[in-house]
């Protein structure tokens, strides 16, 4: 395989991908006991690849010193490896995504107004369903 895994910021060559692999889980007889399809691939992103320090430290700060996937979704190992890959680009993608700051915001007075007539009308209905006690000394 001579793919790399790139995102902005840098590149993972797949010789870094350390594979390992086991049985899955779960029914299939005598295949899925012989088979080892499961598929776990990790990066050490402390040393993998080529990668800016800057970006290597927003990584490891986001998604930790190692990242791994999990994959058994397909009865075939290549598929399954294949998968991890594409998650495993994903995952380095979205971790030099910055969320956009929200800003606060406070709603108009039309908006609050009728946030409480709905209220109002909400416990209004409410009361009216009250069961009347005759013993009750409120009238």
């Amino acid at each position: 395989m001579d793919r790399v895994l790139s995102f902005s910021g840098g590149a993972v060559p797949v010789s870094a991908v350390v594979w390992r692999f086991d049985p899955s889980g779960g029914p299939g007889g005598q295949h899925a006991n012989r088979s080892n399809t499961r598929v776990e691939a990790t990066i050490d992103l402390a040393v993998a690849g080529d990668i800016a320090p800057s970006v290597r430290q927003k990584l490891i700060d986001r998604l930790g010193g190692e990242l791994r996937v999990v994959v058994d979704d397909t009865r075939s190992q290549a598929r399954n490896r294949e998968i991890a890959l594409d998650r495993l680009e994903e995952r380095l993608r979205s971790g030099l995504v910055t969320a956009k700051p929200r800003k606060p915001t406070r709603p108009s007075p039309r908006a609050r107004r009728r946030r409480l007539d709905e209220k109002r009308r909400r416990a209004e209905t409410k009361r009216s369903r009250a069961r009347i006690d005759p013993f009750s000394s409120d009238r």
